[in-house]
């Protein structure tokens, strides 16, 4: 869903389905290969040159497991390809992050040493929107988006509520960093709350984009883009004395621009965010 108000209505600005994001489902990679959408970058010579947008869904439905409920309900599958390579960048980012927060505790808390801290987007790194972009048929909108979140909890994204309430047990702090509006705070911690994050989620840990009121640390104010809204407010982070150890997105746009020791990229076939 949203970034800068996470998912983006118009094609220039969330791009859609192209022919990179079928290559890469069938490889069963990540979408968009080196971290840009090329669908809004060139223009096709002929019709040949489009993979069918049926036969694109089609395949972001197999590759999510799609699961249909008696009701018409859409779900991913926890046997799915797409969760299979979830759980295979957890492993990694587990693996880093128990060398890396040991470390931490190694130097001990009267050194002086910032404390560690792993930062994470929301939409499609932490709660799954697939259910969502179902049902609006891959169509956002500010007014289906919000309406949807009012009333439903998303699923979290496959054993990432474990990765999080692990590695806070662990000694790391937890931010939540999402282009959701500010409107959108109390329906998205109680989303968080009620599918297992168990950590702090008040103002503190939890930032969403505030277009009205920006904070006074985003020189760009109300005009920024998502690299500079998510890395500015990293670089934030780490003035309140905070070691960002980890950057958790789905989107390039989510871990670029610095303040953040590593990067862990989720997988997103269905929309992408400059």
């Amino acid at each position: 869903m949203p970034r800068p108000a996470r998912f983006r209505p118009a094609l220039s600005r969330r791009a859609r389905l192209g022919a990179t994001t079928v290559a890469a489902l069938v490889a069963g990679t990540a979408v968009f290969g080196v971290g840009q959408a090329t669908a809004e970058h060139s223009v096709p010579r002929t019709d040949k040159e489009i993979p069918n947008l049926t036969q694109v869904q089609d395949k972001i439905k197999a590759y999510y497991g799609d699961t249909v409920t008696a009701d018409g309900e859409h779900y991913a599958s926890p046997h799915s390809n797409y969760a299979r390579q979830v759980r295979g960048i957890e492993a990694k980012a587990r693996t880093y992050l128990s060398k890396a927060l040991a470390r931490h505790d190694r130097a001990g808390k009267n050194s002086g040493q910032a404390k560690p801290a792993i930062v994470l987007d929301m939409d499609d790194t932490t709660l799954l929107t697939y259910n969502y972009e179902l049902q609006v048929g891959f169509h956002y909108t500010e007014e289906s988006q919000d309406k949807y979140l009012a009333h439903t909890d998303m699923d979290p994204v496959f054993g990432m509520n474990r990765l999080v309430n692990w590695a806070h047990a662990k000694g790391a702090e937890v931010f939540f960093l999402t282009g959701r509006k500010e409107a959108q705070r109390a329906w998205s911690v109680r989303n968080l709350k009620n599918v297992g994050y168990g950590v702090p989620l008040d103002r503190r840990h939890v930032y969403l984009k505030n277009k009205e009121n920006p904070p006074a640390y985003l020189p760009c104010g109300a005009t920024c883009t998502t690299v500079e809204y998510k890395s500015g407010t990293r670089k934030h982070i780490e003035s309140l004395g905070y070691d960002v150890v980890a950057n958790f997105g789905d989107q390039y746009s989510d871990l670029s621009g610095g303040a953040g020791d590593r990067t862990f990229k989720l997988p997103n076939p269905m929309y992408y965010l400059p």
